[in-house]
Formats: C-alpha cells, sequence, structure tokens
C-alpha cells in the first residue's frame, strides 16, 4: 500500500468516525430537545386541564413553584398542585397560550399568554407570560419554576382596583 493510499484511508476513516459521533451526539440532543418541549408543552396542558395533581406531577419532589408577580413561592408536589387548585377557585377558565419555546441547558424558556377571568371582575384579562422551567439533568422534571408576568397588567384589564388582593378561603 502506498503512503497515499494510507492517508486516503486514514481520513476516510476518520471523516466516517467523526460523522458517526456528531450524529450520535445530534441525536441526543434532539432526544432532550424533545424531552423538554413534551415537558412544555405537558405543563401548558396542565395549566389548561382541571386536575391540579397533573401540574404537580410535572415536578420532582421537591420542586419549587414561584410566581413573581404575587412574590410567592410553593414547594414540593402537593405544594405545587395546591397553588393550581387555588388559582381554579380564584380564576374562571385560567389559560396559558404559549407562544414559543427556547432550551438552553437544563432550561426552557416559555414565552405565552396567561388569560382568565378573575372572579368577580367585571372583565377578562390576557397578558403576556415568561416563565422559566428548570429541569432536572434528564430533562425529565420540572425542579423550579418561575412565572414572571405583570399583576398590574391583570388587575388593570380585569377592571380592578391596584390594590385588589383575592379573597382569603
Amino acid at each position: 500500500m502506498t503512503s497515499r493510499t494510507l492517508r486516503t484511508l486514514t481520513v476516510v476513516t476518520a471523516t466516517v468516525a467523526l460523522c458517526a459521533t456528531a450524529h450520535a451526539a445530534h441525536a441526543a440532543q434532539g432526544d432532550s430537545g424533545r424531552r423538554a418541549s413534551g415537558i412544555a408543552a405537558a405543563w401548558a396542558r396542565a395549566w389548561n386541564g382541571s386536575d391540579p395533581r397533573a401540574l404537580g406531577a410535572l415536578f420532582t419532589a421537591d420542586g419549587t413553584y414561584t410566581d413573581e408577580a404575587v412574590g410567592i413561592t410553593f414547594r414540593g408536589r402537593a405544594g405545587i398542585a395546591g397553588w393550581k387548585a387555588r388559582a381554579d377557585t380564584l380564576i374562571d377558565g385560567v389559560h396559558v397560550n404559549v407562544r414559543g419555546t427556547r432550551l438552553d441547558g437544563d432550561r426552557i424558556t416559555v414565552r405565552a399568554v396567561y388569560s382568565g377571568h378573575l372572579k368577580g371582575a367585571p372583565k377578562s384579562f390576557a397578558v403576556p407570560m415568561t416563565t422559566e422551567l428548570d429541569l432536572d439533568r434528564n430533562h425529565c422534571r420540572i425542579v423550579a419554576d418561575q412565572d414572571h408576568y405583570s399583576l398590574a397588567a391583570v388587575l388593570a384589564q380585569s377592571g380592578l382596583p391596584a390594590d385588589w388582593t383575592p379573597p382569603t378561603p
């Protein structure tokens, strides 16, 4: 075998190995991205559904859910399910309409419209919301959720005063 043939064979072998490695890495990234998209979709379905436990089930056992607009954090699946149940008692037709998602490492950023009708309010609301979902290392469950939206916009659109607070249960 000539040195030129040997060099060509080496280059072809290296190229094949590199392509196989790149394909495997891309496939693994694709699987992670699909799981992350699935989690974001399941998160929206849980908010749009009527079973509060569906939301809690998406989280790790010690997961946290922070609603930045009202400054409150819930811990654990039961606490998170309780937050969804409370929201359902205060807001008719609570709905999250996902506009886009982006996966960056272990974080999904969700752009959405958050809407509903606060019970007792004269009008409905629909405000932009951004949610950050931090995932476990396998991208199977949510470790932490942070919702960002304007409470002032919710109250203004609802026709309620800026100092309105929900009734206690």
